[in-house]
């Protein structure tokens, strides 16, 4: 395939061995490897940031292969932000996967046909290979076009990640703003994202995915998302960063076939498909009025809810 590919490792090499083994089945010919080193104090990194850069030294395909290597541990946000900007200082796009996501050779070739088709688009920023829709189809096409840039498998342009800003210099203006209230108009989410992007601002979450969301939605970019789940995420548990419980429903999701390939009518976000996700892969529903609530007095049940959402908020 001609896409470049950005592969992103660390530490496990099992993992890696597995991912590792489908990009070898896609013979890319542009290959950026981008790990980070290994942490202080943690005894085991040295030897298994070795291991898994054993593994990948085997690229016996045609192929062009750029590294790089932190010798020091960098963080995951530092890390992933430097290495993606390194890619696109050499490509104009690529396709994006880390060592614990396992793609159906389907994303690969849904992949290169949208960056092709949308390029010169700046309303499409993202295609992503996740779908979290549980079997539900939205629309008429093979994909539709959603805010959120599920992180697990995607693709991008440097045009579109031109707009990533880490420290979202832009947020507390934002959040004053109404253009912040129009394009989160439901309170809940509103409270929800406020409370990330608020952290992310101070400095408090290590993450590059939530900034690079709220980068996207403040720029107003779409994300093409597949309505069959293309890549499945194979690290939950204790080795993960963010991703620790084994038992989350989004862990090793099934991926199928996306079959023929038919492209929407319009570019447009489908607002029925991101509250099912706000709701169901967020946990949306939870923050809302409990429905055992609503057999209760009325002033007994607000107090309630109130200190619930305190709680959460």
């Amino acid at each position: 395939m001609q896409t470049p590919i950005a592969y992103i490792v660390f530490n496990r090499p099992q993992h890696t061995e597995k991912t590792f083994a489908v990009l070898r089945e896609q013979r890319p010919s542009k290959l950026f490897i981008i790990a980070d080193g290994p942490r202080q104090g943690h005894s085991t990194d040295i030897e298994r940031c070795a291991a898994v850069r054993n593994i990948i030294a085997n690229v016996d395909w045609p192929c062009e292969v750029y590294r790089k290597y932190a010798e020091c541990n960098l963080g995951l946000k530092e890390n992933v932000s430097r290495g993606i900007d390194w890619v696109f200082a050499h490509v104009e796009q690529a396709i994006v996967l880390e060592d614990d996501c396992v793609a159906h050779s389907d994303f690969f070739r849904f992949c290169d046909e949208l960056l092709e088709r949308y390029a010169d688009n700046e309303q499409v920023a993202v295609i992503t290979g996740n779908n979290f829709q549980n079997g539900r189809k939205r629309g008429n096409a093979s994909y539709y076009f959603s805010k959120y840039n599920h992180c697990w498998g995607w693709a991008t342009w440097r045009r579109a990640w031109q707009k990533y800003q880490g420290d979202l210099p832009f947020w507390p203006n934002w959040y004053q703003s109404a253009d912040w209230r129009e394009k989160i108009p439901d309170i809940v989410e509103q409270r929800y994202w406020a409370k990330i992007f608020e952290r992310v601002h101070a400095g408090k979450i290590d993450s590059w995915a939530y900034p690079w969301t709220a980068s996207l939605w403040f720029r107003e970019g779409l994300t093409a998302t597949p309505n069959v789940n293309l890549v499945s995420n194979i690290g939950f548990g204790p080795d993960s960063t963010h991703t620790g419980s084994a038992d989350n429903h989004q862990a090793n999701l099934a991926t199928s076939p996306l079959g023929k390939l038919t492209h929407p009518c319009q570019i447009e976000q489908d607002i029925v498909a991101d509250r099912y996700v706000f709701d169901h892969t967020f946990g949306g529903r939870n923050f809302r009025f409990p429905r055992y609530l609503l057999n209760i007095p009325r002033r007994i049940a607000l107090t309630v809810y109130r200190k619930l959402n305190r709680l959460l908020f």
